[in-house]
């Protein structure tokens, strides 16, 4: 179950980045005023940072050593905007900061967008193990591919 909610909690730090990165563009094309791209997306801030640290500390819990040890750098970075009081944005310097501000988002995009596969591939093997027989009767020329990616997944869950 915990692979599952990760795999989740991933689709829906991705789709917030997506929003983020979509509001920030129409900013660029003057779609939209900076004070309502800041009031739209500061309410989304903490909820994101909050989502992921509650992946982040499951993790810890669970003792998927892999999983956390990928999520804690993004952790940090977070943790260390909050208290900064760095985590909001600002309509008054959105301009200035637009650039940075659309840097992070891509880099979080890609971090989610990795996250999500590696939950997602880290999930799959628990179903392919009643199958496994299955799978390499069928296929006896991958029995090798099937058994490491098995194998790889197990390894993932540890």
């Amino acid at each position: 179950w915990l692979f599952l909610f990760a795999v989740v909690v991933a689709a829906l730090l991705l789709f917030n980045m997506v929003f983020f990165i979509i509001m920030f563009s129409d900013l660029e094309c003057d779609y939209i005023n900076p004070i309502d791209l800041c009031n739209k997306l500061n309410q989304f801030v903490l909820p994101e940072n909050v989502g992921h640290g509650i992946l982040a500390l499951i993790f810890l819990l669970n003792g998927a050593w892999i999983s956390l040890l990928v999520n804690l750098p993004l952790v940090a970075i977070n943790v260390n905007k909050i208290m900064n009081h760095r985590h909001t944005y600002d309509a008054t310097e959105i301009f200035r900061t637009l650039p940075q501000h659309k840097k992070e988002c891509f880099f979080k995009l890609a971090f989610y967008l990795l996250s999500f596969f590696f939950c997602e591939f880290a999930f799959l093997p628990v179903g392919f193990t009643y199958n496994y027989l299955f799978l390499v009767t069928v296929f006896p020329a991958h029995c090798r591919f099937i058994r490491e990616f098995l194998l790889f997944g197990f390894l993932l869950q540890v």
